[in-house]
């Protein structure tokens, strides 16, 4: 798993992730996602178009990431979920916890209405 973060401007960040968020991926990117996305307590849209797979340990991490900057006062949306992370995320219902939007587009709008 791989994670590049980006400060799109003020108020917004953007986390690409490539690779298998899996248990092994959650691992290896978990400190630095928490660092680089939680802790500025900032906006933040996850680009999951790299990912093509996804196991509990990761939606353990971005659930965990989710709930923490939303008590900083902060969303975060996630977009680009290839079909089979999708259909993962529809089966545990995901989305009832954070905005899942088809494209990055989607995602800024999404963050402008909050």
């Amino acid at each position: 798993m791989e994670m590049e973060v980006t400060k799109l401007d003020g108020e917004l960040t953007c986390a690409r992730l490539l690779g298998r968020l899996d248990a092994p991926g959650a691992d290896r990117i978990g400190i630095r996602f928490t660092a680089g996305v939680v802790a500025p307590g900032k906006n933040v849209m996850v680009d999951l178009s790299g990912v093509n797979f996804v196991a509990s340990m990761g939606i353990r991490l971005l659930i965990s990431s989710a709930r923490a900057l939303s008590a900083k006062g902060a969303t975060m949306v996630l977009f680009g979920a290839t079909e089979l992370v999708q259909n993962v995320f529809e089966q545990c219902a995901l989305d009832q916890i954070i905005p899942i939007v088809a494209t990055e587009q989607h995602a800024i709008e999404r963050l402008a209405r909050q």
